[in-house]
């Protein structure tokens, strides 16, 4: 009888439904930990940028501009451009954050992250970029910051949550995308011409900062 019980616990824990309390202790540890860290900036970019580029040296400089300003800078943990923006804010004595993600090719944190949590699911961590982060700051990168680019893009545009600052740094990386954007996707009639106001473009770290100071000055 003690066998039977204890196989069933066994096959409950590797069910479907099992799963669900796991997800819930990784929202439950995201929103206790970053509910502490005041207002917060969100930064994306590639994990393959090496630290003599423009775009590491970018990245490093805008996270230092914004940490002094009083944000916290949220990254993805890795190496890479989220190194370079956990790094300017160590550097500027604010505060840094690193989500970390448990992949395959197991990403390990940079050693500038002060405060590190651990996920398994990326749409867990996806909530924690959005909902502690005053505005997102794309930098050059691939598919996963692509991916959080058009999410919070989406998100705005259909009004599942309110407003607020998407700033894409690097105008020559980005301006073939906002081409096609504007040639395909809008002439297409696919997006209308409001929706390509969503988004801010620059290559200057001091923009990026006054365009989200200005931002909420006017809320």
């Amino acid at each position: 009888m003690k066998e039977l019980k204890l196989k069933m616990r066994e096959d409950f824990t590797r069910e479907e439904t099992w799963r669900v309390f796991r997800i819930m202790s990784e929202f439950v540890d995201g929103f206790e930990t970053l509910s502490k860290v005041g207002k917060a900036v969100s930064i994306f970019g590639s994990s393959r940028t090496r630290p003599d580029t423009k775009y590491y040296k970018l990245a490093e400089e805008v996270a230092s501009l914004l940490a002094k300003d009083g944000y916290t800078i949220i990254t993805g943990s890795g190496p890479g451009l989220m190194e370079a923006a956990n790094k300017g804010a160590k550097k500027a004595k604010g505060m840094s954050v690193g989500l970390n993600i448990q992949i395959p090719s197991e990403q390990k944190p940079n050693k500038y992250v002060d405060l590190l949590i651990d996920f398994s699911y990326f749409f867990v961590r996806k909530v924690m970029f959005v909902k502690y982060a005053k505005a997102f700051v794309i930098m050059p990168g691939g598919f996963g910051t692509l991916d959080e680019l058009f999410e919070s893009l989406n998100l705005i545009q259909t009004r599942r949550i309110g407003k607020f600052p998407v700033i894409l740094m690097g105008k020559e990386y980005w301006q073939g995308m906002i081409d096609w954007l504007r040639k395909t996707v809008l002439k297409s009639g696919s997006i209308s011409r409001n929706d390509l106001d969503i988004f801010n473009v620059t290559d200057s770290p001091k923009e990026v900062v006054k365009i989200i100071n200005n931002f909420y000055a006017k809320a």
